[in-house]
């Protein structure tokens, strides 16, 4: 299809492990349920629903889950380094610890960004929540292609001229200049996790 990135859903079991290193990608990693650590640097992070992890490209990496059935989200993508600009490093956070933003004032319509916003990264994964009936303010088109997960709640996702219902645990993958727009339906909140690619010249 032209994309130009991956993106997994891995399922482990009581003590499941992952281990190795991340090679020429750079990875962003979401828990979507249950719980494990994360050895990097000799340093062991405990992870939870909710926890995050960017890691480098080049980065050795050791996964351990401590419940059965903990689904790992990771979106995957080669770095595309800049001259004198440092790579980043790793980075570990909770999607509790980010405060959602209003989306063009619109109170029901928060966006968490996840990655801190500068030119040393080339991805971004936000977080958006709706409340039930809320709405992207209009049809977007972007110039970059997303990866995308529903985390909670149901909702009607326009791609083009074509209407999917949504409901947790959809994807969706939008190549590049694709219209979408996205309602949030039912009674309870909507939320979505999206990855795009930013901060270098599109090809």
């Amino acid at each position: 299809m032209g994309a130009r990135f991956s993106q997994l859903l891995i399922t482990l079991e009581q003590d499941g492990q992952c281990q190795g290193n991340t090679g020429a990608n750079q990875y962003f990693i979401y828990i979507v349920e249950g719980a494990s650590s994360i050895l990097i640097q000799e340093r062991r992070h405990r992870l939870e629903t909710g926890s995050y992890v960017y890691l480098p490209a080049g980065q050795d990496v050791e996964i351990r889950s401590s419940a059965a059935g903990t689904k790992i989200l990771i979106f995957q993508k080669p770095y595309e380094a800049l001259r004198d600009v440092a790579k980043p490093g790793p980075l570990v956070g909770h999607e509790r610890e980010v405060k959602g933003q209003p989306f063009l004032g619109n109170e029901d319509a928060r966006l968490q960004v996840l990655l801190p916003d500068q030119p040393a990264f080339d991805m971004a994964v936000n977080i958006f929540t709706y409340q039930p009936g809320a709405t992207l303010p209009f049809v977007e088109t972007h110039i970059m292609e997303h990866g995308l997960m529903m985390l909670r709640g149901q909702g009607i996702y326009r791609l083009d001229n074509d209407w999917h219902p949504v409901r947790n645990g959809d994807v969706i993958w939008m190549a590049p200049y694709c219209p979408q727009w996205f309602v949030a339906m039912g009674k309870e909140p909507a939320a979505y996790i999206y990855y795009k690619d930013v901060n270098r010249d599109p090809m």
